[in-house]
Parts: C-alpha cells; structure tokens; sequence
C-alpha cells in the first residue's frame, strides 16, 4: 500500500492527525508507505515521524497553480490509496485534479456532518458523539480499509534529542523545573480569563512558569511583569517544535483549547484543559484532565468565535476557579 494522507490545517487538526499517521502504520498484514500533503509551515510535524516515507506541502496562501505542479508531482507517484483527512476546498480540488490526470485509487474522505452542525448551532439538537474526539472522527473512516477505530498509545509527536538539548540550552537554563501555560487562543472567547491565570500564579509561589503563544499574544506580558521571579515569556521566541519541546520539558501543561494542548496530547503529557465554547476540540488522551461546565448555552460556536449567549460573560471559563486547576496539577504531577 502506498498511502496519501490530506491535511492542510489548521494547527490542532493537524497535530491530532499524527494519531492517523501511527494508526495507519500499524497494519502487519504487509507494507505500507505512508505519504502526506500539508501546509508548509506543519512540515516538521510530519517529518519528524517516524512512519512517513515523504511529505508534501505548498504555503498557506496558495492559488490553483502550486495545487496543480503538487499534483503531478503525486500523480507521479501512483499512490494505491488516498485519505482526504480534511475535506475542505483545497483537499477537494487536489483530488479532483489526480483524477483528471488519470489516477486511479481506492479513495475514502472524512465526513462534516455539516446538517449535524446546523441543528447543534441553529436548534441545540446535539447528535455528536460526546465529548466529541476530533482524533477519532478522523480515525473512523478507516474502518473501511480494515483499521480499528481505536486511536493509537502515544507518543505521535516525536521530537529529536538535538532539539530538546538545544531549546533546553536555550530558553530554560534557568529554569530546570516548570510548568508550561499556554493562556491564548485563536478567539478571546476561548480563553480562561487573564486574572484568573495571575490567581493561579500569585497562589503558587513555588512554581515557576513558562508561557507559550505567538507574536501577537503581547497580553502575556504583562504576566511576566507581575511575575518576574516566577514567569518566563516565550511568546513568539519559539517554532511550533521548539514549542512543542518547552511541553516535553514542563512538569504539566495548562492550556485553553488551543493547538498548544495538542502538543501535548499527541506527547502524552500531563495537561490541564480548559474547555469552553467550542465542541470540537476536545482531547482523546488519559493524560489530559479536562475542565469545564456543563451550561445549556454550550456549545455556542464551530470555533469559539462567539457571540458568547450566556447573560453572565464567557461564564463556561469563569466559572472554573484557579483552585480547581490547582488541585489538578498536584494530583498529574509526582
């Protein structure tokens, strides 16, 4: 079998398709070559796997014409099977484009359930499975090619030793033991609110903390300003393997329902989630606790964007106490 895997994004979709990547190499019953095509800035995900022969990828804003040289490049390459993971526009003109030159492949697409969505947001009708796993909605459709819809043991996301001594010699000389938070999200509706994490921060004066978020969370630094002896800001220091090496060094991860939780997931690493508005982001992996309410009005959005419809503010995340998260993290960490 030689096996074509699509996924393009977004960052949490991603990661959580590494789990696909494990599930497909497990087959014993002969060999498989395992390819993938993604965005090019999700390479080194995928490449530092062990059971992916090549990846292919084109830049995030894209037109038709890498779409069409990347796809003589994979007609070329006669895959048996092809698994569109991701079902949007981009994966589905790829598609269309290897079967106008000429290839032929046992084909399987992951569903959206896009009528399943519209009574979850329109009438608040919830026929997903619950908690709704994004590792295993990608996993299912694979049953038709002999697979098991169970997701493989961690570890997915494997970082080299190199990489681990380096971000270590890096950005945590100092900071032998941490633990890792990850306070931002893709929309402020999905994230814990920022007094809560000084709470959780002033109430823990042994610990040490390091944040992760990109260039654009410049809110994290005024945690580091509070905090000076117990936070350390790597925001928009590091790649995504570099932050995803921060999590494999941390004590534990606190995180909102972002990709950065992912990363952990996909490590098996202790993680605290914090879940709010959104359904489908939800972790698979024994070695995250998952925090949240069970509030009529959630979910409220696909992604966390909002409006928020509760009359208390983004009470889902509000309601969750630095205390509770607290107690969490002392029963995950030895």
């Amino acid at each position: 079998m030689r096996i074509l895997l699509l996924r393009f994004s977004s960052i949490g979709d991603v990661l959580q398709t590494l789990s696909v990547v494990s599930l497909l190499k497990s087959r014993t019953n002969g060999d498989v070559e395992i390819h993938v095509a993604t965005q090019s800035r999700f390479l080194p995900f995928f490449e530092a796997h062990p059971a992916v022969h090549k990846v292919w990828s084109i830049p995030k804003s894209s037109g038709l014409k890498p779409l069409w040289k990347m796809s003589g490049e994979l007609a070329d390459a006669k895959f048996t099977h092809v698994y569109d993971a991701h079902n949007n526009l981009r994966s589905q003109v790829l598609v269309l484009m290897l079967r106008l030159r000429g290839c032929f492949f046992k084909f399987l697409r992951r569903p959206i359930y896009r009528f399943r969505r519209f009574l979850l947001f329109r009438f608040r009708i919830n026929l997903f499975e619950q908690p709704f796993s994004g590792q295993k909605d990608q996993i299912r459709p694979l049953k038709k090619w002999g697979y098991s819809t169970e997701i493989p043991t961690p570890p997915h996301l494997f970082l080299s030793k190199e990489l681990i001594q380096k971000t270590k010699q890096n950005h945590l000389s100092h900071w032998p033991q941490f633990t890792a938070l990850a306070p931002s999200a893709a929309y402020p509706l999905k994230r814990w609110p920022l007094d809560h994490w000084k709470d959780l921060i002033r109430n823990s004066s042994e610990e040490k903390f390091v944040l992760l978020g990109g260039p654009e969370d410049s809110f994290l630094e005024d945690l580091e300003k509070e905090f000076p002896s117990q936070v350390l800001n790597l925001a928009g220091k590091l790649d995504l393997m570099e932050s995803a090496a921060v999590v494999h060094l941390s004590r534990a991860l606190v995180s909102n329902d972002t990709g950065v939780m992912h990363m952990a997931e996909q490590l098996g690493h202790p993680c605290v989630a914090l879940m709010g508005p959104a359904p489908f982001g939800y972790p698979s992996m024994p070695s995250t606790r998952v925090l949240e309410r069970n509030l009529k009005c959630r979910p409220c959005s696909k992604h966390g964007q909002g409006p928020c419809v509760n009359k208390e503010f983004q009470k889902c995340l509000r309601d969750i106490p630095y205390t509770e998260v607290q107690s969490s993290l002392k029963e995950m960490k030895p």
